[in-house]
């Protein structure tokens, strides 16, 4: 198929690469040329500008965050004024539940499809084409980016014929990963001040009721204290813990655990951790027990 990929970050670039290998034809633009050319280089299309991207009757968007996207889709020689009537917008990135919203409409309006469809991985997911897919929009869109979908993941789950709720669906996983990295912070802490040796420890939990791929992950990340470079960097958790309060809020849902993710990850940011890994938050409540990363257990 022929398709384009907006914003070419570790996740964009290696959903493109994914895309490639699978035998697509993939137009690529970014801001930053050079990450366009080195897809160049690989197979695809180099397009100068958003305008030109817009060729294709299916775009995919994959940026950080909603302002990125508006400017996107909204600004001068954006999607909306270049895609064609009838093209498609497939945005892969988490936003907020109002934009997907807004995005609907103004699709809808300038004749457009628009289809939300954010994905569950890690950047050498992204590479290795082993993202899941959560999409939601119109059913005649998603039928048809099927085959792109199956190039990035092997799992595609679809949550409805409004958009917004695949956004709803990503914020909820994303909320629980954040939760689950400040349970495993505390209690990897509590158990090294307690004498208890943290690798050990998680070996022993993940092969049993723990057995899940984001414990052990993060887990190993939090032990080792590895958190660079940032495979989600720790203002993009803060981002998307501030969009799941404001959906939650508009929905009159409260979250009072998500409060207290917003402040946890605040608190990182302060002690200057922007750069790292969100799962830096480990490194946080070692501190708050008075432990230095390197140490196994209390002196």
């Amino acid at each position: 198929m022929d398709v384009s990929l907006l914003g070419l970050g570790r996740m964009g670039a290696g959903i493109a690469r994914s895309l490639l290998r699978a035998g697509h034809h993939v137009t690529v633009y970014n801001r930053t040329r050079e990450r366009a050319d080195a897809l160049g280089a690989e197979g695809a299309l180099v397009a100068a500008s958003v305008a030109e991207a817009c060729r294709n009757e299916v775009v995919f968007t994959m940026v950080a965050d909603d302002a990125a996207l508006e400017a996107m889709v909204f600004g001068t020689g954006g999607i909306l004024a270049s895609l064609p009537r009838g093209g498609a917008h497939v945005s892969l990135s988490t936003i907020g539940v109002a934009l997907s919203d807004k995005l609907t409409a103004e699709h809808a309006k300038a004749g457009q499809g628009y289809v939300a469809a954010p994905v569950f991985g890690r950047p050498e997911a992204a590479a290795a084409g082993r993202l899941a897919v959560v999409a939601a929009g119109p059913d005649e869109i998603i039928q048809g980016c099927k085959p792109l979908f199956a190039a990035m993941g092997p799992s595609l789950y679809v949550a409805g014929d409004r958009p917004a709720m695949a956004n709803v669906v990503k914020l909820c996983g994303n909320f629980l990963i954040a939760s689950v990295l400040e349970t495993l912070s505390e209690a990897i802490a509590f158990a090294r001040k307690s004498g208890v040796d943290a690798a050990d420890l998680l070996n022993f939990l993940t092969a049993g009721l723990f057995n899940a791929p984001v414990y052990k992950t993060y887990g190993n990340l939090i032990v080792q204290g590895q958190h660079e470079p940032a495979g989600f960097l720790l203002p993009l958790g803060l981002k998307d813990v501030r969009l799941v309060l404001e959906a939650a809020e508009a929905a009159g849902v409260p979250m009072p655990v998500a409060s207290v993710l917003r402040d946890r990850f605040l608190t990182a940011i302060a002690r200057g951790h922007q750069e790292k890994d969100w799962s830096v938050i480990g490194r946080v409540a070692a501190e708050d027990a008075g432990l230095t990363q390197t140490s196994r257990a209390a002196s």
